[in-house]
This record gives C-alpha cells, structure tokens and sequence, in this order.
C-alpha cells in the first residue's frame, strides 16, 4: 500500500468511526408516544457540528431547549442562527399546522428539518420527538466531526387527550427542589403536560402558608420512618412554577382535606375536632392517644391512612383552608386546585358533604377548579370541578352524572407506586402487581361503560412515596412505566400495539443507561 492510499484509508475510516450507524426508515423510528402518523421518505437529515437552529420569534425558549437537549444527547454544539436556511432544524408556528392546540408537524429532509407547531407548547412537543430520532451515539463514535443521520419523512402528531399527567407525593417522603426539577425534565420527554404534587398528608405538611407558619415549622419537620421532612418556601415553589411552565408543564397543587390532616392537626390544635376511634382492630393502638380535641396530635410518621380529620363545624378551620387555598392559588398560574377528599374514613358523611362543597366554593372563589379524588362525588359538584377516578368507577360516574368531568387514574394500572411483582424491593401492592404491560395494556374508555370519551380530560400517573426516599427510587418505579402510561394518554387507541411498544422502548433504555437513570428492566424487554 503506497503512503498515499494508507493516508485515503485512515481517512475514510475516521469518517466512518464519527458517524452512528445509520437507522432504518423514519416509520420505524422508536417514538414514545407514538405518534398519529409517520411518513418514510428516501434519504436524511446529517446532523452534525455545522449544523443550526433557527426560529420565528415567541420560540426563543423552545430554540434553546433544543440547543441544550442536542448539547446533552449528541456533544455538539448546534448553534442557533436566525435565518439559516440550509443544514438548519426551523421552528415555526402555523395555525393550520393542527387542528388540535397541541399538534406538531415535523418534516426532514436531505437539508432541513421543520418543526411546526400550533402553539409554543405544541412545538416543544416536536422537539421532544425530534430528539427521539435523534441516534444513542456509540461508544466507538469519535474524531473530529460526529454525525447522526435522521431518516428522512414526516411525523404528523397531537394528543389524544389534553391532561397527561404524574403525580408525585411529596408528603410521605419530602422532595428537594432539584429533585422534582430532574423529574419534570425526564417526564417532558414523553409529553407529559401536568405535574401534580402531592403537598400534604398525615406525614408532611410542605408548602409554607405565611398566615399559618406553624404548618410548616411543625407540620413540616418529619416524614414516612422519622425523617427530617422538609418544606418549599413559597419562593421554592415558585420556581418549580417557571421551571415547569419553561417546559409547558402545569403544576396542580393538592392539599388533601377533610382527612390526611395530621400534620395540620400537629401543627394547630384548633383544627382538631377528636379522633374518633373506629372499633378494636381497624386502626392501629397508637392513634387512639390522637383524639383531644381542640388539642394538637402527635406527628405521625406512620403509613396508614384514614385516622384524620379537620373539624367541619368550626369556623377556624374554613379561615384555615381560605387562608392556604388563596396563598397557594395566588403563586399557582394554572386551573386547577387538587382538595384531596380520600380515605377520611373518620369524617361522617353529613359532615363530608358539606365541607367538600364549601372547599369547592373557596377554589372558585380564588378562580381555580377543583379536582379531587373520586370521593369527592358524594358532594354536589360544579360542572367545572373533575373526579380523579382512582379507586371507584361508581363514583367516577356520580361525577358524570353532575356534569363533571374525570381525570383517569386507576390504582390497578396506572400506580406507579405499586410494585412490578413480588421480588420488587420497594413499592407496595395492596392495589396490584403492575408489571410494564399492565401498564400498558388499557384504555380510559373501557373502564366502565358509563365513563365514555367525552367525559374524560386525561390520565394522571400518581406515585406515592410511603416506601421511595430518593431520585434513584422514583427513577426505578416511574421508568419504563411512565412511558407505557404516557402513550396511552398521547397516541390514539388505534396506534398502540404493546409489541410494537416494547420494540421501540429497547432504545429509550438505552438513553435511560447513557444518562444514568434508574430503570427498572422489565423481563417483558428483549433490553
């Protein structure tokens, strides 16, 4: 071999070394949540270290959330350049890009890719799945001048329902900042569009209300085994706020009421009517010492539920939930108000009622809607207020029946907090083993007959933290369920094939391995 061809051969192997292997047709691409339609074309798109970003102006935050996810999937540094027109991704809206508020066009060709949107929610949307195309890049991948090829094709997409959504409890176990900011950036990847937080309970009162300070000072300094607990500032919380709109993610803040109020009752007596202890056997010995009223309770750091109560006849306790309802909603920019209204096993209905009513009125009062769990239909509710069907379809329909609407969240699929099967080692089960097709394998309108489309906003994933004390454990028991969930709430029910899902999750494993979260590898995935 002359000097001059081992010289031609070095090079071309560079060459080939820097760039990932080359996928197969845009149809069959990994996208999770599928999306309603993807059409192959020949040839692609050569993402490399030239290439750029340009947008129409109002998408400036989405322009740079693109640069940052291109930075963290790929090392390049894609530059974003107003008016580039060639080995350019352009960001635009269009009203006729979608008859759905949320709906993204991407078209990708030899030069260009065109992300179009109906809304700068409905862009990011396509940058979330633009990135999905985007190649794990190989651990042989080096040299100068990496390269990701993207097939070349059109994606056209919207969601099948508007609230897609995680709940993350952190009341049983107490949550940093940064530990939920991390969760909505893994969580926005698959469209999810609610986040909602589970700010107090029996265990944890975390959300300061400056006209009651005590909440937090007491209510706040303990958790699930004796922890030290913790609570957000009113200027923490806001920053979840931008950090979630950032990524057009709602926050839905929950305080739970009339029942999972111990912490409350620790922190101030007066809102403490006396427990009521049910007969021998149905709660456990020590909540019988938590029944002076007028008194405040002892911190419980249990996990049982169903033991607490606010007094419903006291005027104290409606200035209370006034006073925390308006300084919540006041820092709060979206719709709705999350009461609670579960398990207050202790609450007699004649009391349940009228409470649950009078909550309502105080969120409308503060303009916001009221959700709440599914107890809450007993009561009469505003045709603006929505059911969290979690545990009682019947209930869920007397929702219905008022002219509410529900939010879709069945204990028996859609929990994350349950465990996957027997040998999971954190988790619970008194609702189900959920392994990745269980969760995959329903459909919010074939729950009950009576709870049809048309009833529906969407589907809420909620994780309860009675057993999950750190990011790594939420990791493990949100991944891959959350994408499984996600799907149902995004992709028409005619578009989702669990072989075809299970297929396609094998590459986010991969991104989930790369970026070091903690997964768990269903056996139901050829991983």
């Amino acid at each position: 071999m002359t000097f001059q061809s081992f010289i031609w051969a070095a090079l071309c192997f560079m060459f080939i070394a820097c760039d990932t292997e080359r996928p197969a047709k845009l149809s069959q691409s990994s996208v999770i949540p599928i999306p309603v339609s993807i059409t192959s074309a020949e040839g692609g798109f050569a993402l490399k270290s030239d290439s750029k970003i340009s947008y129409e102006s109002g998408l400036q935050n989405e322009a740079q959330a693109l640069k940052q996810r291109l930075k963290s999937l790929t090392g390049l540094e894609v530059n974003i350049e107003d008016g580039a027109s060639e080995n350019v991704i352009q960001l635009s809206i269009d009203p006729n890009a979608s008859a759905n508020e949320e709906g993204y066009l991407i078209k990708i060709d030899k030069g260009k890719v065109k992300i179009t949107g109906n809304s700068e929610a409905a862009v990011f949307w396509g940058i979330q799945t633009f990135c999905q195309l985007v190649p794990v890049p190989s651990d042989n991948v080096s040299g100068p001048n990496p390269q990701f090829f993207i097939s070349a094709g059109e994606i056209e997409d919207y969601p099948e329902y508007a609230y897609r959504g995680m709940m993350l409890d952190v009341a049983r176990h107490f949550f940093s900042v940064n530990e939920v900011k991390h969760l909505i950036d893994l969580i926005s990847t698959y469209k999810i569009n609610h986040l909602h937080l589970h700010l107090s309970d029996d265990q944890g009162w975390r959300i300061e209300i400056k006209s009651w300070p005590l909440l937090t000072e007491i209510g706040g300094s303990t958790e699930v085994g004796g922890g030290k607990g913790g609570f957000y500032t009113q200027e923490d919380y806001k920053e979840i706020v931008r950090y979630a709109s950032e990524r057009h993610m709602t926050i839905v803040p929950e305080i739970d009421m009339p029942g999972h109020t111990n912490s409350a009752l620790a922190s101030y007596g007066e809102l403490n009517p006396g427990i009521k202890v049910p007969e021998e056997g149905a709660v456990p010995t020590e909540r019988t010492q938590m029944g002076v009223a007028g008194q405040p309770t002892p911190l419980y750091t249990g996990r049982e539920v169903g033991f607490s109560t606010l007094d419903t006849n006291k005027p104290v306790t409606y200035q209370f939930i006034e006073d925390v309802i308006r300084e919540i909603s006041e820092i709060t920019p979206g719709p709705y108000f999350h009461i609670g209204g579960d398990e207050s096993h202790v609450t007699e209905m004649e009391d349940y009622i009228p409470f649950i009513e009078k909550a309502q009125d105080i969120v409308t009062k503060y303009g916001k809607k009221t959700l709440g769990w599914d107890e809450v239909a007993h009561a009469k509710l505003l045709p603006t207020s929505v059911a969290q069907y979690w545990a009682k379809a019947e209930n869920a329909v007397m929702a219905i029946e008022q002219g509410a609407k529900v939010l879709i969240s069945p204990a028996t699929k859609a929990y994350l907090d349950m465990k996957y099967d027997s040998t999971t080692h954190i988790g619970l089960n008194w609702a189900a083993y959920i392994e990745l097709d269980d969760a995959y394998n329903w459909d919010p309108t074939t729950l009950d007959e009576q709870i049809k489309r048309e009833h529906i906003i969407g589907v809420e994933a909620p994780l309860w933290t009675e057993t999950v004390t750190n990011r790594s454990e939420i990791e493990y028991l949100t991944f891959p369920r959350l994408a499984a969930i996600a799907e149902v709430a995004w992709s028409p029910q005619d578009r989702r094939d669990w072989d075809s899902f299970k297929s396609r999750l094998k590459f986010h494993g991969q991104r989930w391995t790369r970026d070091n979260v903690n997964f768990y590898k269903s056996p139901k995935v050829d991983w």
